[in-house]
């Protein structure tokens, strides 16, 4: 399994919210001493930097937990599409009046859909 800390998109992400963090600290750093020099707007840039900082470090947390989620969502996702096949193909077996076209065109949907599937998750 992949750690979330050391992967090339968590290491990205980490150098992406170090030069987050540096820029803002800077910024707030200058309005500091532009505000001191008696530019009063300067004050709320000042307190405005910091926020900015935070930000960037709950969407680097939001970002590195992404996958986790979306890891779980997606397992979910595929065995409730296994457990709905499984039930439409018991029914179909039940049902001994069913056009055998119209059962052969199901089954050619439901094979086009899991090998779209299969393409675009590249399983």
């Amino acid at each position: 399994m992949k750690s979330k800390w050391f992967s090339v998109r968590a290491l990205l992400l980490h150098l992406a919210l170090i030069a987050w963090l540096a820029m803002s600290a800077s910024a707030a750093w200058w309005q500091v001493g532009r505000a001191v020099q008696g530019n009063s707007l300067s004050f709320l840039y000042s307190i405005e930097w910091p926020v900015f900082g935070v930000l960037g470090v709950l969407g680097w947390y939001a970002l590195l937990n992404l996958d986790r989620v979306t890891h779980d969502d997606e397992r979910e996702r595929a065995e409730y599409e296994e457990r709905m096949r499984r039930e439409a193909r018991a029914a179909r077996e039940r049902e001994a009046d069913e056009d055998p076209t119209l059962a052969a065109y199901n089954d050619h949907l439901a094979e086009l859909a899991e090998r779209s599937k299969k393409k675009l998750w590249g399983h």
